[in-house]
């Protein structure tokens, strides 16, 4: 016998369709992968109950044997329920097949055959499933441990093994109840590390470009800036606007606008070095942080950048679409503070408006 750790958990909620929605939270992520889990634990321990049956055969214990085969269409009825998102029949299922199998064994092996070990397998995911009535589940639980433990000690051995097919079944049980609990922590543990990456980046990430936001921009400039103070290397900003973007949308639609957004981030990194951070700073606005650029240096990018924009078109199919980005260029000066100098590029990119669109302009010294 072998054990999921199940808690009687609701059928999962319908998503919401809202913006808030768009990224998984922890608590979304956690209850998919716990049913992930569930599959494949189920089929673990389907299969450790067919060893189960063949291991009671060799030693000697038919009853013991067949009492495997009813284990194994339990744990089949509920893959087949998880699998259909059945969840609350599924983890009954289970629940019947542990604490009957564990029962059972007791009862007719003894208690040292170590089948109430699987029984301690429920603790953890009772608890750490946070539902209304979890004190009373483990409630039960210890009622029945309890409860088994006394009713195996008075009974006595119903169906007794040889010393040594006693032995080998409390090894086994034994070897199970780790490999299935190292299975489980391990399982929660790089869902835990999988639910931090995605949570670190939707708070950092821009959702349709993937570029960061302006909060992380803001964060790592601010690192940036700690640094070049240190070791007095020039820091340079871009800024960057697409010309008559309102137009695309009109034009050519929301959706066209959202490609052209994505097809312009992706330029930009592209271009851009690995050390620099490129952001989207709002709306069609785009910030890059060019760490160790001088002026000339920071120019020079922004007109490789103007030009490989040119050069797109996030058009598949159908009329071109011509592209432009208007660019201000400014270097941080000594003692300046970044929100001065992004306001200094500001003043260079509605220059570069004024003058024509398309075109880069470097800003005056701050």
């Amino acid at each position: 016998m072998s054990t999921v750790p199940a808690t009687v958990s609701a059928q999962p909620q319908p998503a919401k369709v809202t913006q808030a929605a768009a990224t998984p939270s922890g608590s979304h992520l956690a209850h998919t992968a716990f049913w992930i889990m569930v599959r494949r634990v189920t089929l673990v321990a389907a299969s450790v109950d067919m060893a189960f049956l063949l291991l009671f055969l060799a030693l000697g214990s038919p009853v013991l044997a067949w009492i495997n085969v009813a284990s194994i269409a339990l744990y089949g009825c509920a893959y087949w329920c998880v699998t259909r998102r059945i969840n609350t029949p599924a983890i009954i299922l289970i629940w019947i097949e542990v604490l009957g199998h564990a029962a059972i064994g007791s009862m007719l092996v003894g208690w040292d055959s170590g089948f109430h070990y699987y029984l301690l397998m429920f603790i953890p995911a009772i608890v750490v499933s946070s539902r209304k009535g979890h004190y009373v589940l483990l409630g039960v639980l210890l009622a029945f441990y309890l409860g088994l433990h006394w009713a195996s000690r008075e009974a006595g051995v119903l169906q007794p093994l040889s010393p040594l097919g006693l032995s080998i079944v409390h090894a086994f049980n034994v070897a199970i109840v780790f490999g299935m609990a190292s299975y489980t922590a391990r399982f929660y543990y790089a869902t835990v590390r999988r639910a931090e990456r995605k949570l670190v980046e939707a708070a950092t990430r821009d959702p349709l470009t993937g570029l960061a936001n302006r909060r992380h921009f803001l964060a790592l400039a601010s690192h940036e800036m700690a640094r070049v103070g240190r070791t007095g290397e020039p820091l340079a900003l871009i800024i960057a606007d697409i010309d008559r973007f309102k137009q695309i949308n009109d034009q050519h639609g929301h959706d066209m606008g959202d490609q052209v957004l994505r097809q312009v981030a992706a330029t930009l990194v592209r271009v851009c070095r690995e050390q620099d951070t490129v952001a989207r700073w709002g709306g069609e606005e785009f910030l890059v942080l060019l760490p160790g650029a001088s002026e000339a240096a920071a120019a020079a990018t922004a007109e490789r950048l103007r030009a490989a924009v040119v050069a797109t078109d996030p058009a598949d199919a159908g009329p071109p679409i011509a592209i432009t980005l208007s660019f201000g260029v400014a270097v941080l000066g000594k003692g300046e503070d970044l929100s001065r100098a992004i306001a200094r590029a500001d003043g260079a990119l509605y220059r570069s408006k004024q003058q024509g669109r398309n075109r880069v302009t470097v800003a005056e010294a701050g």
